[in-house]
Formats: C-alpha cells, structure tokens, sequence
C-alpha cells in the first residue's frame, strides 16, 4: 500500500523517519512517497487533508481534526524545548510596546505562534514568515523582536540576539505539562489495523535510529547543510525523546491542555467532536 507523507527537512524528522523510508527496516508492506516542506507549509496542507501521513504543529490541531487523528509515534514533546522570544536591540520584553512592536513568527498555525500568543495576548502585530529567516528580520531591525524555534535556539546569541523570553518555561510553569510541539497525524478514515500499523512502523524507524545514534544518517546531512553536525545532534538531542517513541498518558495530556487553550488563538469549528488519538 502506498500512502503519501509529508515531514519537515529538520532534523528530528530526518532522523525519525530515514530508517522507514530507505529500506533499512521491514515497513510490512507500506510505501511511503515524502514530501519535505516547512512545517507551517504542511500545517496549511492537513487543513485540507492533502496528505495521508503528515507532520503538523500541535498548535493547529483543533482545526485539523476533521481530516486527521494523532498517530502516538514520531512527534515532538519535551521539557526544555520550547520556542524563544529574541530581540537585537531590547534586552527585556517591557522595552516593547505591545502597540506598536513587530513581531516575526514562524507561522499563523505554529505551535510557537500559539505559545506566543498564551504569554503576551496584547501584541497584536505580527508578521509571518518561515523560522529560518526569522533571525535575519530580527538582525536587520525589519521587526522588533522574534519567536525562533528549531536549530535557532542554538544559536541566536553568538549571532548577537538576546533572550526576552522562553515560551516553553512558561507553559511548563502554567500547565507543569510537556510543551507539545509537533505531532504526526494520519487519515481519520483509515481503518484502526492501517492505523496501527503505520504507528508502529514510525516507531520502529526511530528504534533503529536510536540504535545506530552513532553517525548521522545521510538523509540528515543532505537536508540539514547549512548546520554544523554539533547543532544538528543537539537539535536531535533535544527534540527526539521518550515522547518521541510514544505519547504515553503525559503526552496525551499534555495536547489535550494544548487543545483547550488554543482556542483562545483558534477557536474550534461548531460540531467537531472528533476522537483525537489512534487507540
């Protein structure tokens, strides 16, 4: 059976996803045909169930629910993971007026946009564009300050950026919840064995990812260039965990409090009382 999947060219999804898309373990008869894009590109995609597998921004998930469940293998949790709020010029968020301060996220369905707009509901400009070209906004002065997520984090104050904020720190000291950032989903109508079995698959790719954690794949390098192999295993580091091999009842809760605040953010459509998790 071929079925379509779409990750980010990050490298935790590299990471994740290599052993089951090259061979290198038995997938028990599932093709997969990827797609890479920027996650707020595939965010915007599952709003119109584009895909059969993709990765998302828990943060969008309220709206994508019509088309999707939450697979418990392959996403993104964890402590210490959260998005950053940096600025060039201002050394404390109070230098900002929330009335006139431009602020650059990585996309109006990000978890990071989200988180953002949980801490400091008063900053109503924003700007939108992909996380890699959020530090260079940030740098030139064509915004105030900026959400970075990713391989930034690592980054940003050799770069001379300062640290206003840790968007994580604060969900974690408000809920005492993993921060839920990325999740994969596949097709609600797949029926619970196809479900299943494409959830374990993910699970044994990162089993096998994690027992060969000696080198870096050669997917990883080829879409990761730009980043040195140190920044590329702390973003691995960092973002593929325990949560990573399975949700557990932490994770699960954890986007269940995700789901209940985002619709300060986005509100969720009348009538979508769906079932959220793969059984």
């Amino acid at each position: 059976m071929k079925l379509s999947l779409g990750i980010s060219p990050c490298p935790n999804d590299t990471f994740i996803f290599d052993a089951m898309l090259h061979g290198k373990i038995d997938t028990e008869g599932l093709q997969f045909e990827y797609r890479l894009e920027d996650v707020e590109t595939l965010n915007k995609m599952a709003l119109t169930g584009e895909l059969d597998i993709t990765k998302v921004s828990y943060g969008a998930l309220a709206r994508l629910m019509v088309h999707y469940k939450v697979l418990d293998a392959g996403g993104a949790l964890g402590l210490g993971v959260g998005p950053l709020l940096v600025s060039h010029h201002c050394a404390d968020i109070s230098e900002l007026d929330p009335a006139s301060a431009i602020i650059a996220l990585p996309g109006a369905y990000t978890t990071a946009h989200l988180l953002f707009h949980l801490s400091y509901p008063s900053f109503q400009k924003k700007i939108f564009m992909p996380f890699h070209l959020i530090e260079e906004a940030v740098l030139s002065s064509e915004v105030h300050a900026g959400v970075i997520i990713h391989e930034n984090r690592f980054t940003y104050a050799e770069r001379g950026l300062k640290k206003l904020a840790d968007l994580g720190d604060k969900w974690e000291q408000k809920t005492g919840f993993p921060i839920p950032l990325g999740g994969i989903l596949s097709k609600r109508h797949f029926d619970g064995t196809l479900l299943r079995k494409i959830n374990r698959v993910i699970r044994n790719s990162i089993e096998y990812a994690f027992s060969h954690r000696a080198t870096l794949p050669p997917f990883v390098l080829e879409h990761a260039q730009s980043m040195s192999e140190s920044v590329m295993n702390q973003h691995i580091d960092l973002y593929v965990n325990e949560y990573s091999r399975g949700l557990g009842s932490n994770g699960r809760a954890a986007v269940w409090k995700l789901l209940e605040l985002a619709a300060a953010l986005h509100p969720v459509p009348q009538n979508s009382n769906f079932a959220v998790f793969v059984d």
